[in-house]
């Protein structure tokens, strides 16, 4: 437990070992950081000197670190009452903040391998309103006990008088066969890039760019360009693949997903950084299912929540409420059912398409992208040299396909419907999203049609609401059928702007 402060009775004082936390975690990056600066030194003032200048910085720095952070532990206060939740901290100068213990809507615990090692855990509490760092306070750390203990006494406000219901208890739990949808996410690319260039800017640390760049040209000394390319491409998305299989064991692994007394959906998992994600279910206002186009492409799909009280941080964050990670499909369908304690999930609804004329924009669109530079090109090999029309011709056999097929997804994924309860929307075709949002959810329409739309007779219907993204649109559906699709979600909100025909 925390060691009681002598500020008075109930404030208590993050747990002492923060001090042996931070200075282990500075000793790392100083470690980190040694490296390219002895190789810089070595060569001017030799090799001994070198490291005796690396470890006297090191030193320096993991002392300032722990003399500065154990300031921070004797100035830092915490108090838990009955009404408000307080924190103190600072010593020139000093921070009084206290959160309403109504108002407090997520309790999030995490813990990176040092305070796992050590018996800590980070603790975020939340309530949800957009106004900066006033609406958290995070006490880092404290110990795994009495985190656990915030956790339940601040989000238990329900719980009192609540019995418990057949759904409650676990929902989902890891299935390691789960890891296979981990290649076909675009992490495995982006991990292959980062890859390439992190080889390349290591070597240019130490000094050996020359030598890495001249070893790889020796491979591929008699080997014809084209597959030369295709090689260090296929060596890219290998340790992409290999990278995004570790990403995915490091955030996934141990998930589960249980539902407790009292109606908090909880999400745990993390192999080295463990997270403890908690979701009020009254303030769960409907699911997204998300389907990356090689996630979708394989039959999966993942889970978000749309909930209110998330932070802007938490919004941009890619997984804060992510509730199943990629699933088979049907798997994913049953889990958002339970998740919204409904008999069938709403995702899965028969939705009404949109007319040919939202197909024939998203052509044009497509197309125009694919084919402004090709046709600079063009323009340049006529006046340049004719090297260009080539690599333009290159360009439009493969990008003019590849839109045509996008553009053409895109029409096919877009859809809205009303399901019981729910309003449906979806539409993407790199990320397609097919969000479930409760009718009561909806707190205001924005109708935009431009003046391309209004020529094809289309119209953008967005629902308005307090969770998630904040938004959720019907896109390019036909102009009378989206208004009325609007008026018949949320009936008398729209209504004093129409004019019925």
């Amino acid at each position: 437990m925390s060691t009681a402060a002598d500020g008075g009775p109930g404030w208590q004082r993050l747990h002492p070992r923060t001090v042996l936390v931070t200075a282990l975690v500075t000793a790392g990056v100083a470690a980190g950081a040694a490296v390219p600066v002895t190789v810089a030194l070595s060569g001017r003032l030799g090799y001994a000197a070198a490291v005796g200048w690396a470890l006297g910085g090191a030193a320096v720095l993991i002392g300032c670190a722990a003399v500065g952070d154990h300031v921070r532990w004797r100035r830092t206060r915490y108090r838990v009452g009955t009404e408000r939740v307080d924190l103190h901290t600072g010593l020139l100068l000093v921070k009084r903040r206290s959160l309403a213990r109504e108002r407090i809507r997520s309790v999030d615990l995490t813990a990176h391998p040092l305070l796992r090692i050590l018996g800590l855990v980070s603790v975020r509490i939340g309530t949800g309103e957009h106004t900066g760092g006033d609406s958290t306070l995070t006490l880092d750390p404290v110990a795994r006990a009495e985190g656990e203990r915030l956790r339940r006494d601040l989000l238990d406000r329900a719980a009192s008088g609540t019995s418990g219901t057949p759904r409650d208890g676990e929902l989902a739990t890891l299935d390691p066969r789960w890891i296979r949808y981990a290649p076909v996410s675009f992490a495995a690319p982006l991990l292959g890039g980062a890859a390439a260039g992190g080889v390349m800017q290591v070597s240019d640390w130490v000094g050996a760019q020359a030598e890495v760049i001249h070893w790889i040209a020796d491979r591929f000394r008699d080997t014809p360009p084209v597959w030369t390319i295709a090689a260090l491409i296929v060596a890219a998305l290998v340790a992409g693949v290999i990278g995004a299989l570790g990403l995915w064991v490091e955030m996934w692994w141990n998930y589960r997903l249980e539902r407790e007394p009292g109606g908090t959906l909880r999400v745990r998992r993390g192999l080295f950084t463990s997270r403890s994600l908690s979701v009020e279910e009254r303030r769960l206002h409907g699911v997204d299912l998300v389907e990356p186009l090689g996630v979708r492409l394989a039959g999966a799909a993942r889970v978000d929540a749309i909930a209110t009280g998330l932070t802007k941080d938490e919004e941009r964050s890619a997984d804060h409420n992510t509730l199943l990670p990629a699933v088979p499909r049907p798997l994913a369908e049953s889990i958002a059912a339970e998740v919204l304690r409904e008999p069938a999930s709403p995702t899965g609804a028969l939705l009404t398409g949109h007319p040919r004329a939202a197909r024939d924009r998203r052509l044009r669109r497509a197309l125009s992208v694919a084919l402004v530079p090709v046709l600079v090109q063009v323009v340049l090999g006529a006046l340049l040299t004719p090297v260009l029309l080539w690599t333009a011709l290159a360009c439009a056999v493969v990008s003019v396909p590849v839109a045509v097929f996008l553009a053409l997804d895109a029409y096919r994924s877009l859809g809205h419907t009303l399901s019981g309860g729910y309003l449906v929307t979806r539409s993407g075709t790199v990320r397609r999203s097919t969000a479930a949002l409760q009718r009561a959810g909806v707190i205001g329409w924005t109708v935009k049609q431009s003046w391309f739309q209004r020529r094809a007779g289309l119209i953008d219907v967005t629902a308005t609401t307090a969770g998630g993204g904040g938004a959720y649109t019907a896109r390019d559906t036909d102009a009378s059928e989206g208004l009325a699709f609007a008026a018949d979600a949320v009936p008398g909100l729209l209504e004093p702007f129409l004019e019925r025909g």
